[in-house]
């Protein structure tokens, strides 16, 4: 399980809103000082999201703190989904239209990356229709 800590900033009937810190890979790293992402990081460093969890039995309170858990399987599904898609959609628009369809190198590169961009305008709609479900994974466990 993933787990993450969030602060619970209003309680619905059914469900919490809750606020997360957004973490970057580059807090622990020895070169942060020198490094451009370490820099930027730094630069945004007080990023937070906020969204809806399911209510579980149970009292909750705003400002308290809850454990967020999410199975490994989820994480990694849609990861490889965002990742590999918008790559797989590139490769395939450059090989088909560069060797199948004879399209001159230029159209070929326009196109390959106009593919590239459409697959994530794809992705970032379908997820936003399916944060329901993501949401449904996620488990609220209370901190003792």
């Amino acid at each position: 399980m993933i787990r993450e800590l969030a602060e619970i900033v209003a309680v619905y009937d059914d469900s919490l809103q809750v606020s997360t810190e957004l973490k970057t890979g580059c807090g622990s790293c020895a070169q942060q000082s020198t490094c451009g992402a370490g820099i930027i990081s730094k630069a945004f460093s007080d990023r937070r999201a906020e969204f809806l969890v399911r209510k579980p039995e149970g009292q909750f309170q705003v400002g308290q703190m809850i454990e967020l858990l999410l199975p490994e399987q989820a994480l990694t599904q849609l990861s490889l989904m965002l990742y590999g898609l918008p790559l797989l959609a590139l490769m395939l628009t450059a090989v088909g239209l560069g060797e199948l369809a004879g399209v001159s190198e230029g159209w070929v590169i326009i196109s390959a990356f106009a593919s590239f961009g459409l697959s994530f305008y794809g992705l970032k709609r379908w997820l936003h229709h399916r944060d329901v479900q993501v949401s449904q994974l996620l488990s609220v466990q209370q901190i003792d």
